[in-house]
């Protein structure tokens, strides 16, 4: 009995009430085929035949058992399923909760980019009293904010020629992750605005050069745009990309935020033919970065890999990008830094937090130290052995505001980079489909018919009037705290709450050790121990040290 009802239960009675209909449309139409009737009849009847035979074949397939259990209606959860993220975006997320980036911050980028107004009314909307809330401190006596741009000077004493760069840039997005015209208005706004735009490791295609922008050349494990036939490093390719004056500074990337230890990936669908011939890779297969070097295995082959680098490029600033991982493995980067005599010009700390475009959950969510404990523990690690004033230090990592700047500068960052931020700018809604070539606002596809809709004179304006007004932001708040520069900012500017009753400084959360202090020995948990494991001929540590 309970079987004879089944077409009458719940997760049946779409597909009963379809085949029913079907059969009662079906009639009238045989009964009616020469009279006005039918026209009306022949529409619904095709409607309802056709979510009759979808339903016949959910109860047929076997891949999806809710479909088997639940024909045609099922259909409705996955179709929920495909625009819940639009839905939440839109309908049901707060001004503060949106991720990876806030709906507050999105429209603060996007007013900026704009040149729209951008200030808040009636107050903050942050719980100051709720555990890791954090502030400026700003001074009784401010200065006039400044209106020039702020600059530091990137080379160090082995560097012929350096580079004044923005405490502002664009940072590592490679073309075919990014939409031809998305690099082209990038680099448009960067010219414009005199700040740089870091190539990312797909190389440097032509538009990267279109417009003339500045760029930071980054060089992968792939060695994509200097490689050779077997995917290994061509010193004379690189030569000739990089002595081009467009090219301001070279950078070796050792790992990134996202996935580090992972390797890059381009997948096979946004592969073109051009990517293809500008990376030097086929067109059958997702485009891997390795994650490990073949141009270096140790330490000190990698200082002076750094070190070639900045002679092939003709005397510009050389240095590498990593996410911090093991402790002791960058600390036997600076142990091969004294060994060797060799030091990087420039040194770009990515957080975990960052990446923009395809990684594993695991690598996203789990992997890699949080950019503000990396830009601190390079920073100490490099004052630890009296290395500091030669080697600047850039960030990365969900930086989007003039505060984010501030902070990350407070924690021993010379510059910042964002990537993500730019990208809003360029028109992105954050609709986390960056990895399947069908970005709604042309930002992240090769497809031509996508990316056409995005405007490069028109975008260009909206990348320059973000970083202007991210720096006009950045300026005020250097201005509230007393200071002249945001190379004078502090941890002790910054307070962060712990709990309900406590706060602590930055200075507090994250000490300074003293110059040279590595050398003398430290007590400082944070780097005794990983101290004694590092060494200057291997990535490996000391392994009699490791439980000391």
């Amino acid at each position: 009995m309970a079987t004879l009802l089944l077409p009458l239960s719940p997760r049946y009675i779409a597909l009963t009430v379809c085949v029913v209909l079907t059969a009662l449309l079906a009639t009238l139409a045989a009964f009616d085929a020469h009279t006005p009737l039918f026209g009306v009849v022949l529409v619904p009847l095709l409607v309802f035949g056709a979510l009759t035979l979808l339903g016949i074949h959910d109860l047929l397939q076997s891949s999806h058992a809710v479909l088997r259990n639940y024909p045609i209606s099922a259909h409705l959860r996955f179709l929920l399923e495909e625009i819940r993220p639009e839905m939440r975006q839109y309908f049901f997320e707060s001004e503060k909760d949106g991720k990876p980036f806030s709906r507050d911050t999105r429209a603060l980028i996007y007013q900026r980019a704009k040149m729209e107004l951008d200030k808040r009314p009636f107050g903050t909307q942050k719980d100051v009293y709720d555990d890791g809330y954090e502030w400026m401190h700003h001074s009784v006596a401010p200065r006039p904010h400044a209106d020039e741009p702020f600059r530091i000077t990137i080379g160090g004493p082995d560097c012929a020629k350096p580079y004044s760069a923005s405490v502002f840039n664009i940072s590592a997005m490679s073309y075919g992750a990014l939409s031809p015209n998305a690099i082209r208005a990038l680099n448009a706004g960067a010219r414009k605005g005199g700040f740089a735009h870091d190539t990312g490791e797909g190389g440097v295609s032509p538009y990267h050069r279109e417009h003339g922008g500045d760029l930071i050349w980054e060089i992968g494990s792939g060695y994509f745009g200097c490689r050779t036939r077997d995917g290994r490093f061509d010193p004379e390719v690189f030569a000739r990309v990089a002595t081009d004056d467009q090219i301001k500074m070279v950078e070796l990337k050792v790992s990134q935020g996202a996935k580090p230890g992972h390797g890059g990936v381009l997948p096979m669908a946004k592969i073109s033919e051009e990517i293809a011939q500008i990376r030097g890779v086929g067109m059958d297969e997702d485009c891997v970065s390795p994650p490990y070097h073949k141009a270096f295995s140790t330490p000190i082959e990698m200082m002076r890999f750094i070190a070639e680098m900045r002679r092939l490029a003709g005397g510009k600033p050389a240095g590498f990008k990593l996410c911090i991982g093991h402790p002791w493995e960058f600390l036997a980067i600076c142990k091969a830094m004294l060994a060797t005599g060799i030091y990087p010009d420039f040194i770009v700390v990515d957080g975990k937090e960052g990446g923009t475009g395809a990684a594993p959950l695991e690598f996203m969510d789990h992997l890699g130290m949080p950019m503000r404990d990396g830009v601190s523990f390079v920073h100490n690690a490099l004052i630890g052995i009296g290395a500091r004033d030669r080697i600047k230090l850039g960030a990365s990592g969900k930086i989007a505001t003039g505060f984010d700047v501030a902070r990350a500068m407070a924690l021993g960052a010379d510059w910042c980079n964002s990537a993500r931020g730019f990208m809003f700018a360029l028109g992105c809604i954050q609709s986390l489909s960056c990895h399947t070539d069908r970005c709604p606002t042309g930002v992240t596809t090769q497809e031509p018919t996508r990316y056409r809709a995005l405007a490069v004179p028109h975008k260009l304006e909206r990348v320059y009037n973000y970083h202007r007004a991210t720096l006009q932001a950045l300026a005020e708040l250097v201005a509230a705290a007393g200071l002249d520069h945001p190379r004078d900012i502090r941890p002790y500017h910054f307070s962060q709450r712990t709990s309900s009753s406590d706060v602590l400084s930055l200075a507090q959360l994250y000490p300074e050790l003293q110059p040279g202090e590595l050398l003398k020995g430290t007590d400082d948990s944070r780097f005794k121990q990983a101290w004694a494991m590092a060494r200057a001929e291997s990535f490996a540590p000391l392994e009699q040290f490791c439980f000391s």
